[in-house]
């Protein structure tokens, strides 16, 4: 069983939203997989956790990388898992078949998107269904997620 968290996104953009919570991730020790549905997608997000805030940038690695074993981020747009992740982060509305390989899984959607709140739900009722634990968090005015199930 994954215990499986759906951030809805309102008040941030998932570029904004990402590096935030991979911060979170690695302050836990833990390693992440960030599962995105294409290359291209991989990239920009990948370019995006180099320079999201001045002076800072989250330690990962992509395909293009060497040495996946050791990165404690990875990203990727296939169902692999070579950095050993405990976690997977789920930014493009996909529901992987290696899901409950993991730990926890962070699933992003955006909440400004009738037709991503509908595909959330739709994920959401497949993992309650598949047995994995479900939560749901929203973010308030100032941007903080709140636990709301």
């Amino acid at each position: 069983m994954t215990d499986v968290s759906f951030y809805h996104l309102q008040r941030r953009s998932l570029e904004e939203t990402l590096p935030k919570l991979l911060e979170r991730v690695m302050a836990a020790s833990q390693r992440a997989l960030v599962l995105a549905e294409s290359e291209d997608r991989v990239e920009a997000l990948s370019n995006r956790l180099w320079v999201y805030e001045p002076g800072s940038f989250l330690a990962h690695g992509t395909g293009r990388d060497r040495y996946p074993d050791q990165q404690p981020i990875y990203l990727t747009s296939t169902e692999e898992n070579p950095n050993g992740a405990g976690i997977l982060v789920l930014v493009d509305e996909r529901l992987p078949a290696f899901l409950a390989s993991f730990d926890r899984c962070l699933d992003l959607f955006d909440g400004n998107d009738p037709q991503s709140v509908q595909n959330a739900r739709d994920r959401w009722r497949a993992c309650k269904a598949a047995g994995h634990a479900v939560t749901y968090w929203q973010q308030d005015e100032d941007g903080r997620w709140q636990k709301k199930a």
